[in-house]
């Protein structure tokens, strides 16, 4: 009998660990949007035109460049020119550099720069669109000319306004 109920006992703990783990199961999604690719299979993605006062000539080649690469790496989305279920326009509207900090003598002693870009999203096939401005900053030191950091700094704020619109308009985040 005692073997009997020892039997039972490792039966029913082998019953309620499998329960356990397969109730426990979790499921994670590494793609990084909520795209329904039965429904939204194309992008109009129009070029983002710099509107900025001042500004620095390839800024807009970078910025699109970063948008449009993250779009085409990140989803299986077909980029179009025309009538696109996904539609994201817009332009460069600031790019702005000031003190940051200021050092014991009275100068400058930290610059930053700031992008900022308007986008205009439509998800044509849910209806669903809006206008909101994206921006970046970043800083260099002030004993530098900007011409010498201003790639490698317009490189990183378009990487991280692409990252923002990205979530923006299609991540699940």
């Amino acid at each position: 009998m005692d073997w009997n109920k020892h039997r039972l006992c490792g039966l029913l703990s082998a019953v309620v660990l499998t329960l356990i783990v397969t109730a426990c199961s979790i499921s994670y999604k590494f793609t990084g949007t909520n795209i329904d690719y039965n429904v939204i299979k194309t992008l109009q993605l129009d070029n983002i035109a710099n509107r900025a006062p001042y500004g620095w000539a390839p800024m807009e080649a970078i910025f699109n460049n970063k948008l449009q690469d993250l779009y085409a790496n990140q989803t299986r989305l077909q980029l179009v020119k025309r009538g696109g279920d996904l539609h994201i326009s817009g332009e460069i509207t600031a790019y702005d550099q000031f003190n940051k900090a200021i050092s014991a003598d009275g100068y400058s002693s930290q610059v930053q720069l700031r992008m900022t870009v308007n986008i205009r999203f439509e998800n044509k096939k849910d209806n669903k669109s809006f206008e909101r401005q994206f921006s970046a900053t970043t800083q260099y030191d002030a004993t530098q000319q900007l011409a010498s950091v201003q790639e490698a700094l317009v490189t990183e704020m378009a990487r991280d306004i692409a990252d923002q619109i990205f979530n923006a308009t299609v991540a699940d985040w």
